[in-house]
């Protein structure tokens, strides 16, 4: 079983590099594009939460935050809110 620590370092890769990836795919503006920009902010957010329980030497709340802001963003893929690469680990289609 994967070490906790190292667990929410991965998962922290992850949600930083699935992030560079996703591309909105709807307009702004409109009710889609607020979506996505939604899903974008929450992810972005998880990802600084959980950094900041990482320094404050807190893995379990970190990898929890990683996993929650993964989630959003997973779920705006697929909602065709983004458009990702299809030859990544990185989301499943």
């Amino acid at each position: 079983m994967a070490d906790l620590h190292e667990k929410t370092e991965r998962y922290e890769g992850m949600l930083a590099d699935a992030l560079a990836a996703a591309t909105v795919t709807v307009p702004p503006g409109t009710p889609l594009g607020d979506a996505a920009v939604e899903c974008e902010e929450m992810a972005r957010s998880y990802l600084d939460d959980g950094r900041h329980f990482r320094d404050e030497d807190d893995p379990v709340n970190a990898l929890a935050s990683f996993s929650y802001g993964y989630g959003w963003l997973d779920a705006g893929v697929r909602m065709g809110l983004f458009d990702v690469p299809t030859d990544s680990h990185l989301f499943t289609m």
